[in-house]
């Protein structure tokens, strides 16, 4: 059967096409939608930095003894009439005596603390008292410089020693019968040439 090219023509003619189709037909196009917009609110932290730090436990105790050694000692140590100077290697204790109830304190800083608990070095420096039975009976000021805490400990007990003799002078045959009174001369011995230490020699090697 003949169709004629006008029919044809006539007949795409009569068919209209949506101009919204995609000219991409396996696209799928939906309508977006905006998120909800969610607000956060963060509180606002007010920070306030001192600019000077808060003193510590320590420092706050050590400025109250402070306090409390000049309030005891008017006009410093060297204004005290019961004192003792004891030396031991390079340690130098100026050693300062008071009636009271047996408090020992040492640059400042309760003696324990300063001595860190040992015992050997807290009985060098409570031994010339506790020879005479004055261990409550005086209150005892240091101040110590020098050395190890080994050597201020044994310059604190000669100093003690010394500032018992203030007190009477009957104080010195207990004390020199315990060995109290006598300087300690001893020192380190110098490194020699050639050794490592002052006796100490390097290994020997034949070969």
């Amino acid at each position: 059967m003949a169709i004629s090219m006008s029919t044809l023509t006539s007949s795409f003619a009569s068919l209209s096409f949506s101009s919204q189709i995609s000219q991409n037909p396996h696209s799928l196009s939906f309508p977006r939608s905006k998120p909800p917009r969610v607000v956060v609110a963060t509180p606002r932290l007010a920070v306030v930095a001192s600019a000077v730090a808060a003193p510590s436990a320590v420092d706050l105790e050590t400025t109250n003894l402070k306090k409390y050694v000049k309030s005891r000692l008017p006009g410093g140590f060297a204004a005290q009439t019961i004192f003792g100077t004891g030396r031991r290697k390079c340690a130098i204790a100026r050693v300062v005596l008071q009636e009271g109830t047996g408090k020992l304190i040492i640059n400042y800083r309760d003696a324990k603390e300063y001595l860190q608990g040992n015992p050997l070095w807290l009985q060098y420096v409570k031994f010339p008292l506790a020879a005479l039975g004055y261990e409550s009976s005086y209150d005892v000021f240091v101040k110590a410089h020098g050395g190890g805490l080994s050597g201020q400990a044994q310059a604190i007990s000669l100093g003690i020693a010394r500032a018992l003799l203030k007190v009477s002078e009957s104080h010195r045959t207990p004390l020199r019968k315990e060995g109290l009174l006598t300087r300690d001369s001893r020192v380190v011995e110098r490194k020699k040439v050639g050794l490592k230490k002052a006796r100490k020699a390097p290994q020997f090697s034949k070969r």
